[in-house]
């Protein structure tokens, strides 16, 4: 009987000479691609357990099944099959190529297939290796966002320079102004709003030249656990006349990220007070955190590292499609309090954490903000 490829085995084993299959066997296994295998006939004769996660289907389900039927309705998977087992030709697809899932969102993948051949030289069928291509668009739209922020930033660090200056001087003759003035003088009003004011000007522009140019982070272990506990303690709170429901749904053995605690705390209350304020009434905020094991971020001088990834879900308003890229945009807000600051400075922390930013959202169904950060820098 040929040896079970997928039984595991002792190192000793793995490394002796003639175990090529078993060690194909544990390859096909253990890597991130999705590998399918089909007879001459089209139907399926390998199914890895990254094809089962991407599908969402089981290697037990599929064995056996004829391809047509899993890629039912995806003209272009079914072309590159069919090439491969009738044409005996590789071929390859990377242009906005999309999967099908039956209880997901479509999901951007690259395909290839390519004819198998046996030692006679016969064709034995073909074999289609798929990747999913959805953290590396996250990435595309990450950075995409930084290089347009870094921009608008720096012109309006510029300008909030130029502004700040006169507005010490505005609000210093209102307050000399105040003080020469009768206290029972009508004008004392005047002078009191022109100093708020200039005051809340201030505050703006501050934000503006913190988003052009932000302090350093301060690196140290960060407890997700505890910022997301206390940030959900005073929303509660804050809530409480808009019967809205904190579903804390927190992995206790993730360890400390590394990072800086007051910008993360910064970063979580402002997604976490977005999600409030998107619900009028009735209505829930999930929140969870999770090792994303899957993928590791790696960088010119730093190891490789798991991500954390912390989802924020609200089931209030949504955000409009046509919206959805102008939201990072300063001064751009579907609020009607706000600076429109908050998600350019969420933004702005996150990339100098390495992190990415997710967002998916749907007018009346609500909004997900899914933030993945590094475990170590």
């Amino acid at each position: 009987m040929p040896p079970d490829p997928f039984k595991p085995m002792d190192k000793e084993s793995r490394l002796s000479p003639g175990n090529d299959s078993t060690l194909y066997g544990m390859i096909l296994e253990n890597i991130d691609r999705s590998v399918i295998a089909f007879d001459q006939e089209g139907r399926i004769t390998l199914f890895n357990p990254a094809a089962e996660a991407l599908m969402e289907r089981s290697s037990r389900q599929m064995i056996g099944k004829h391809y047509q039927e899993l890629f039912k309705d995806q003209e272009t998977l079914l072309y590159l099959v069919k090439v491969a087992l009738m044409e005996s030709r590789s071929i390859t697809d990377d242009e906005g190529l999309y999967l099908i899932r039956a209880n997901a969102s479509p999901l951007p993948v690259n395909a290839y297939a390519a004819p198998i051949f046996s030692k006679r030289g016969s064709q034995d069928g073909a074999v289609m290796i798929i990747r999913d291509l959805s953290r590396i668009k996250d990435l595309e739209s990450t950075l995409r966002r930084a290089d347009r922020l870094s921009m608008l930033g720096t012109l309006a660090a510029g300008l909030a320079h130029e502004i700040k200056n006169p507005l010490g001087g505005i609000k210093g003759a209102a307050q000399l102004l105040s003080m020469e003035l009768a206290h029972e003088s009508s004008l004392q009003d005047y002078t009191q709003i022109m100093i708020k004011e200039v005051e809340r000007i201030n505050f703006i522009i501050e934000e503006l030249m913190d988003l052009g140019n932000p302090r350093p982070p301060e690196i140290g272990d960060v407890d997700l656990t505890k910022i997301l506990d206390d940030i959900v303690l005073l929303q509660r709170e804050a809530a409480r006349s808009q019967n809205i429901r904190f579903i804390l749904k927190l992995d206790p053995s993730i360890p400390p990220v590394q990072g800086d605690e007051n910008l993360l705390t910064r970063l979580f209350l402002n997604l976490v007070k977005n999600a409030r304020e998107a619900i009028n009434h009735d209505g829930e905020v999930l929140i969870e955190t999770r090792i994303a094991s899957n993928y590791h971020l790696t960088g010119p001088g730093r190891r490789s590292s798991p991500m954390v990834d912390i989802s924020i879900s609200d089931t209030g308003c949504g955000i409009a499609l046509d919206q959805m890229e102008r939201i990072f945009t300063p001064y751009f807000t579907t609020k009607s309090k706000g600076s429109g600051l908050g998600l350019a400075i969420s933004q702005k922390i996150i990339e100098d954490h390495h992190g990415l930013l997710k967002i998916e959202s749907a007018p009346g169904v609500g909004t997900t903000m899914l933030v993945s950060l590094p475990l170590r820098r």
